[in-house]
C-alpha cells in the first residue's frame, strides 16, 4: 500500500496562523504521507516552492466573486473534486468556523474522515454558539497546544471533545539557521543589531500602532529595522519616523531565520508567539484585538510569566515606551534566557501522526444529515437579524425584478478566469492579489480533474455577463 494522501485545508484568517500550522503539519507528514495544502489565504503562494508540497489556492468568499450561497457550493465542489482526484482519506480544516462547504464535502465521500484543527484562546464572540453542532460533525478534533493555555477562559477551554497536543510551530531548533547564516540569507550586516517588526498595516489604528512601535526604536545605535512589508498607509504615506534604517525583506518561512534578530516587535498571534519565543528572541507583543483569537490573554500570559513584554495596544505612548525597553541589553538577556525554559514545539509531528492513523483507519464516523442541517440553520441565526432581513429584502427584490425585468441595452462578457498550476511565489502572488478571477490547479492534474474544475467554475460564475447600461421600458 502506497502513502496515503491527506488534505490540509485552511481558512484565510487575520494572520498567517492557520497556514503556518498547516505547513508545520505537512512538513512532518512528508515522511509517511502525501500532504496537499488548500487555502484561502494569500500566503499559500509561498508554500509550494519552499516545501515541495502540492497546493491549491481557493478564492475566499471575501473576494465577492459570487454570492454566499454559490460560494458554499463552490467550496464543496472544489474539495470534492480534489478528493476524487487524489483519493484522499483524510481532510483536516484549520479555521475558527468550518464552512458548510467543508462539512458538506464529507457527506459525498463515505471513506473521508474530517478533522478540525481548532485553536484555543477564543474571545467570546458569536461563533461560540455553534461550537457544539460543529464539533458533532467531525471525526476528530485537535487543539494545538498554546503556551498561554492557562489564561484561556474562552468557550473552548472547558470542552472535552478535543485532543490537546504540544504547540505547533515552523521554528525547529535543528533546522533553524545560526545567527550569521540567517543574516547572510537576509542580506543583513553581521555586526549591527537587528530588530524584526511584524505588526501589519491597514486601518488607521493599526497604522498608528506601527508608528508608535517604530518610534520606540529611535536612538538604538546602528540599528537595522527589518519589516516584511513597506510601512505605508493606504495613500502611500510612510508610517515610519525619521532616523531609522528600515529594510523590507521577504523570506519564507521566517521561522528559519529568526536567530538573525536581537529583538522583535510582533502581534500576539499564535504563530508569532510559538515561533519567536522558542527561538529565544526578546519580544514586545502588541495585540491585534480583531478576529476570534484572544491575543490580549496570550500577551498577558507571556508578560506575567516573564517570557516577553506586553504593550498596551490601546495606548500609543505605552507602546513606544515598552518597545524602547528592548534597547536595554539586560532586558534582552533576561527575556532570552527565560525563553530557554519553554518546551520544544512538537505539535506538528503529533498532529501528523493523528492524521496518518485516521487515514489508515477503515471507516470514519459519519454524522447525520439532521446535524448538518441544524448547523446550517444555526449559522444563519448567528449572522444576526440584519443578515436575515437582508436576505428577505434581497429575495423580495428578486421577485420584483422577475415581474418587472430590466431591458438589457448593452451586455459585455467578463474576462474568463485565469487558469494555472503555478508553484512559485513570484508567479502566484500577482495572480492571487489580482482582481481578475484565478482558478489554481494542483500540479500534475488529470484531464478529468481539469474538466470537472471547469464545470465547477462555470456554475459558480454564472453566464459570465455583466449589465453595463440598463433602463426600464
Amino acid at each position: 500500500m502506497g502513502k496515503p494522501t491527506i488534505i490540509l485545508a485552511t481558512s484565510n484568517g487575520v494572520g498567517m496562523g492557520h497556514l503556518a500550522r498547516a505547513s508545520a503539519i505537512a512538513l512532518a507528514l512528508k515522511e509517511f504521507a502525501n500532504p496537499i495544502i488548500v487555502s484561502m489565504a494569500g500566503g499559500i503562494a509561498e508554500i509550494p516552492e519552499y516545501m515541495g508540497i502540492r497546493c491549491e489556492y481557493i478564492p475566499g468568499r471575501d473576494r465577492m466573486w459570487m454570492s454566499r450561497e454559490k460560494w458554499d457550493v463552490y467550496l464543496r465542489d472544489r474539495l470534492m473534486a480534489l478528493v476524487d482526484e487524489t483519493g484522499a482519506r483524510v481532510m483536516s480544516f484549520d479555521g475558527v468556523v468550518p464552512y458548510p462547504g467543508v462539512i458538506a464535502a464529507k457527506f459525498s465521500h463515505p471513506n473521508l474522515a474530517l478533522v478540525w484543527v481548532r485553536r484555543g484562546l477564543w474571545q467570546k464572540k458569536p461563533q461560540r454558539f455553534v461550537l457544539g453542532l460543529q464539533s458533532k460533525m467531525m471525526d476528530y478534533i485537535v487543539e494545538p497546544g498554546d503556551f498561554a493555555r492557562a489564561y484561556d477562559f474562552g468557550p473552548t477551554a472547558e470542552r472535552s471533545d478535543a485532543t490537546i497536543t504540544s504547540s505547533v510551530s515552523l521554528f525547529q531548533k535543528d533546522s533553524a539557521l545560526s545567527r550569521d547564516e540567517a543574516r547572510k540569507v537576509l542580506g543583513l550586516d553581521l555586526n549591527r543589531p537587528a530588530v524584526l517588526v511584524q505588526l501589519g498595516t491597514g486601518d488607521s489604528d493599526v497604522n498608528e500602532k506601527m508608528t508608535a512601535a517604530l518610534s520606540g526604536l529611535i536612538g538604538w545605535r546602528d540599528l537595522q529595522v527589518i519589516l516584511t512589508k513597506q510601512p505605508l498607509d493606504k495613500d502611500g504615506k510612510s508610517l515610519a519616523p525619521e532616523g531609522l534604517d528600515i529594510r523590507v525583506v521577504r523570506h519564507f518561512p521566517l521561522a528559519r531565520v529568526l536567530r538573525a534578530f536581537d529583538a522583535s516587535v510582533c502581534a500576539t498571534g499564535y504563530n508569532g508567539v510559538h515561533e519567536l519565543l522558542p527561538a529565544h528572541v526578546p519580544t514586545v507583543f502588541v495585540s491585534n484585538i480583531r478576529g476570534t483569537d484572544d491575543q490580549e490573554a496570550r500577551a498577558q500570559w507571556c508578560h506575567d510569566m516573564g517570557f516577553a513584554l506586553r504593550a498596551n495596544q490601546a495606548d500609543l505612548q505605552n507602546i513606544t515606551h515598552t518597545v524602547k525597553k528592548l534597547q536595554e541589553p539586560e532586558t534582552r538577556k533576561r527575556l532570552s534566557d527565560k525563553c530557554a525554559e519553554l518546551p520544544n514545539p512538537t505539535g506538528g509531528a503529533e498532529i501528523a501522526k493523528i492524521l496518518f492513523d485516521l487515514a489508515m483507519r477503515k471507516e470514519p464516523v459519519r454524522p447525520s444529515w439532521l446535524r448538518y442541517n441544524q448547523l446550517r440553520i444555526q449559522e444563519h441565526i448567528n449572522r444576526g437579524m440584519r443578515h436575515v432581513a437582508y436576505m428577505g429584502l434581497r429575495r423580495l427584490a428578486l421577485v420584483y425584478r422577475f415581474i418587472n425585468p430590466h431591458i438589457v441595452v448593452q451586455v459585455t462578457k467578463q474576462e474568463p478566469p485565469v487558469w494555472g498550476s503555478q508553484t512559485t511565489a513570484k508567479e502566484l502572488h500577482p495572480l492571487i492579489r489580482s482582481e481578475e478571477r484565478f482558478e489554481h490547479l494542483i500540479t500534475g492534474a488529470s484531464d478529468t480533474y481539469i474538466q470537472r474544475r471547469r464545470e465547477i467554475a462555470e456554475v459558480a460564475y454564472g453566464e459570465n455577463v455583466e449589465i453595463i447600461n440598463t433602463k426600464k421600458s
